[in-house]
């Protein structure tokens, strides 16, 4: 006598709010800082390498596209830099008293991805803003490039490490309790 599983069932099987458990999460986390290292203030990284390596028109792409993306990033830190600081600590700050205050897992999980996100995005604004003040081209460009993206594989190595961490310990804490 086999009972029907019902649609919804399925539904909150697969998504599942208990995220540190959850797969989709951890695949999530990956692609991430996957995504982030990969792309060098909106360059792809093969493209920095490429102009590294070969010069000449492949440097010039590069440096086309960085100058493209500077811009367009100085241009929204300065027309939306404060609403987007203030709508950035708002959201910080909901996740931080939902997750850490009334213990939500689902806040606790989205606040682990955002903050070192939010810090990336930090570094691409100064990043930015120091290549258009400087005005940088060449092998001065590619380290600036090069700087950056260690600096942001340096924190999502460190971001992985203590949401991992953190994860285990709420997973142990509710295979404890549960």
């Amino acid at each position: 006598d086999r009972h029907p599983v019902e649609w919804y069932h399925l539904i909150f099987e697969l998504i599942d709010l208990r995220s540190f458990s959850n797969l989709w999460y951890w695949i999530a986390l990956a692609v991430m800082w996957s995504t982030l290292s990969h792309w060098v203030m909106g360059v792809p990284l093969d493209m920095i390498q490429r102009a590294r390596r070969e010069g000449g028109s492949a440097r010039a792409d590069m440096e086309v596209l960085v100058g493209i993306n500077q811009r367009r990033i100085r241009y929204i830190l300065d027309t939306t830099g404060l609403w987007l600081a203030g709508m950035s600590c708002f959201l910080l700050t909901i996740l931080l008293v939902l997750g850490f205050w009334y213990d939500v897992e689902f806040a606790q999980a989205v606040f682990l991805l955002l903050v070192p996100a939010m810090l990336v995005m930090l570094l691409t604004f100064r990043t930015a803003r120091q290549i258009g003040v400087k005005g940088e081209t060449g092998e001065a460009l590619d380290r600036r490039l090069m700087r950056h993206r260690m600096i942001v594989q340096a924190i999502g190595m460190l971001a992985i490490l203590i949401t991992a961490m953190y994860g285990m310990w709420q997973n142990m804490q509710i295979g404890v309790l549960g």
